[in-house]
């Protein structure tokens, strides 16, 4: 038995050393490398890179592949990973949700988080802009957030009738609409417009919609910077995401024309003056509203296939670091651009698949069948 420690201690340093070697060069390697990869190979590039190593990374960034995983492949293998998620969100429910009616609870979790902020251009226009609304970042980045996703496995999570009642009682529209919190967190903004209208506490679709147009109106694309330019193109693929309840189902094409048509007309800039992963969420915002045939779709394609790096087995992130905790959302992302599937899958409802139902944590109460099958 103490060989066998010794044997997979050794094992794990060696891993780590190497670990951290690979980032280390990655780092310095801030250039593209040729290949000539295919589309498939460099989806199972990418996905044997994550997969093998899924276990190293944090419960969220594991919790984030394996939903998207499922949701396009409908393998009950990715349920075991979605889970981890469940439990971790479970119990960060259980401390927030419960508090709730708690005097000062919500404005001192909220601060928390803002403190959590990192200083820097975008973290200071975010600290600056969410300052008038003490409260804000508690009710819609915690509260909404993870009543979203436990919802979205099937369940209600504790203090449940008390989240709903407060979320009820708070509104969210003053910061949604405000231009200053729209130029500093546009998709984060729509995401929470969804969340609230899933767990019927508000609909704020249309005002956000409004005010976004209003923000970053097209007359004025010359005089976004690259940091605003990316912010509006962001938050305009989040509208169609956050609409498919993330890839669970596909989205009509008519109502998110104004954004289609604009990426369209807009590609080349977006190729030159956006990240990786803005430019594959544009062409997923084509496959998941049935056009994935269009021009878009295959000039992102070849972009994306372009920049995956072989030695790394992944796409590095804008810095040139291959560092795969960080650069999963970048990678899977990649990976349903390069492997769309014909239909997508809702949940996964965790407590319908048999590896997982008897592990599901004492702190969450499933939803009825009935109201799975109507949800959205």
């Amino acid at each position: 038995m103490l060989e066998l420690r010794k044997s997979k201690t050794l094992s794990y340093l060696i891993l780590s050393a190497s670990l951290l070697s690979s980032v280390a060069f990655a780092k310095q390697s801030v250039d593209t490398v040729p290949h000539n990869l295919s589309a498939d190979q460099v989806y199972q590039g990418i996905k044997t890179n994550l997969e093998s190593n899924l276990y190293s990374l944090p419960p969220r960034v594991q919790g984030h592949y394996a939903i998207r995983q499922y949701r396009m492949t409908g393998e009950d293998k990715y349920a075991n990973g979605s889970l981890i998620d469940l439990l971790t969100i479970a119990e960060q429910q259980a401390f927030y949700n419960c508090n709730l009616d708690k005097p000062g609870f919500s404005r001192a979790e909220s601060q928390k988080e803002v403190a959590k902020i990192k200083s820097g251009i975008r973290g200071d226009a975010r600290k600056l802009a969410i300052a008038p609304y003490p409260e804000f970042m508690f009710y819609s980045d915690i509260i909404l957030r993870y009543a979203s996703r436990v919802d979205e496995f099937g369940f209600k999570g504790p203090c449940h009738d008390l989240m709903i009642k407060t979320l009820k009682n708070v509104d969210l529209a003053p910061a949604l609409t405000d231009k200053k919190m729209i130029k500093a967190w546009a998709a984060q903004l729509i995401n929470y417009v969804f969340w609230a209208k899933q767990m019927g506490v508000g609909d704020y679709y249309s005002a956000y919609k409004n005010a976004f147009i209003k923000a970053y109106p097209d007359s004025e694309d010359e005089t976004l910077d690259k940091s605003q330019y990316k912010n509006k193109i962001y938050g305009m693929t989040h509208f169609i995401f956050a609409d498919s309840g993330y890839y669970q189902r596909p989205v009509d094409a008519k109502k998110y024309q104004w954004i289609l048509t604009y990426f369209e007309q807009n590609i080349d800039r977006i190729l030159k003056d956006t990240t990786e992963d803005i430019i594959t969420e544009v062409g997923i915002g084509f496959l998941i509203t049935g056009n994935g045939n269009h021009p878009v779709v295959d000039k992102v394609k070849k972009h994306v296939i372009a920049a995956y790096n072989p030695q790394f087995k992944m796409i590095p992130s804008p810095k040139g670091e291959a560092i795969l905790s960080s650069g999963e959302h970048r990678n899977v992302l990649a990976m349903m651009l390069l492997h769309w599937p014909e239909t997508l899958h809702k949940g996964p409802y965790l407590n319908d698949i048999s590896s997982t139902k008897r592990y599901l944590p004492k702190l969450v109460t499933p939803k009825s069948t009935a109201s799975l099958t109507n949800a959205h």
